[in-house]
């Protein structure tokens, strides 16, 4: 037996991030012009270069999503993805340590049109580190038809546990 990333594991984080970079980068590219708005509202770049940002952005999680898929590009895929949730991360920080709360995160796809939070940016972050674990050395091991339904079932579970925590974020306080 040898150590290592077990290989089901390594293909539900490389499979999970380019489902959620194609989903995301799909639901953006539907609406432009409202996430090259929600770039522009984090007021880091000049209003002028908002749209530009955003289909670099769009083309950026389209080039992951199929990296992620090429086994010759995956752990740079994988790094790369990493990289840009930090940079998500840490535009959301910047904007919430400026007290600016209440603008559209420009997440898109399934997470649909939120709000600023911590919770963004925890949420990134952990997305980031399944990224960076991606890249670990992989267990040399064969896969099997019962690691196909574990991995499905996985990825499965991950979208509706991603589907209920934004749901439940979406939802008003009760006082």
């Amino acid at each position: 037996m040898s150590l290592g990333l077990d290989p089901a594991l390594a293909l539900v984080l490389r499979a999970g991030l380019a489902l959620l970079f194609a989903a995301t980068a799909l639901a953006k590219l539907r609406d432009l012009a409202g996430f090259a708005a929600a770039v522009a509202g984090y007021r880091l770049l000049p209003e002028r270069l908002a749209r530009p940002a955003a289909l670099g952005f769009v083309a950026a999680e389209l080039a992951l999503a199929a990296g992620l898929c090429v086994p010759a590009l995956r752990a740079f895929a994988s790094l790369g993805a990493a990289g840009l949730l930090g940079v998500y991360a840490a535009a959301i920080a910047w904007n919430l340590a400026r007290g600016r709360r209440d603008i559209d995160c420009g997440c898109g796809g399934p997470f649909g049109r939120q709000t600023l939070s911590e919770g963004l940016v925890l949420r990134n972050l952990a997305l980031a580190a399944a990224a960076l674990a991606s890249t670990l050395p992989e267990a040399k091991r064969a896969l099997g038809w019962l690691d196909l339904v574990t991995v499905l079932a996985a990825l499965a579970c991950g979208a509706l546990l991603l589907a209920a925590t934004n749901a439940l974020r979406a939802r008003p306080v009760l006082r």
